[in-house]
């Protein structure tokens, strides 16, 4: 059976993906991990040496955990996002310019949409459903339309 067990794995994904910010924090935490990557460059790549000293590894690391946390804790998503989003612009003086500006970037976005994503809005309807209904409105209105042609 090739397709078996993703059939289950696949709804329930979408499901969990639902119930929180899912783009924000793994925006949040694919930041934080490029700015890490960009701290191990050779000095050949570096632009902007700053303070390569704790904070130089802490921040990206704080972002880093912070997506993590919006991802399994969404409940505090609006601490853990101003939190993300004042780190990820303290990389740009202590991080290579934040990671190229690519990793600092990436978690500016990330906790905007954390910060901006809303728990209690219904859920999006997909095209396809959406063109299912239509097309169901569209069958049910049709014999409805002849019957009133045909008793004026």
């Amino acid at each position: 059976m090739p397709g078996g067990s993703r059939g289950k794995v696949r709804p329930a994904f979408r499901r969990w993906r639902a119930g929180r910010p899912f783009w924000g924090g793994l925006l949040l935490t694919l930041g934080g991990a490029e700015v890490l990557l960009t701290l191990k460059a050779s000095l050949d790549v570096i632009l902007h040496v700053g303070m390569q000293g704790l904070a130089g590894y802490l921040l990206p690391t704080v972002m880093l955990l912070c997506g993590v946390l919006i991802l399994f804790n969404p409940a505090q998503r609006l601490f853990y996002s101003v939190i993300g989003v004042l780190v990820s612009l303290g990389t740009w003086m202590t991080s290579n310019l934040g990671g190229f500006f690519v990793g600092m970037l990436l978690g500016i976005v990330g906790s905007c949409l954390t910060f901006g994503w809303l728990p209690d809005q219904e859920p999006r309807v997909s095209r396809r459903q959406r063109r299912k209904a239509a097309e169901a409105e569209r069958a049910l209105a049709a014999p409805l339309e002849r019957e009133a042609g045909q008793t004026v």
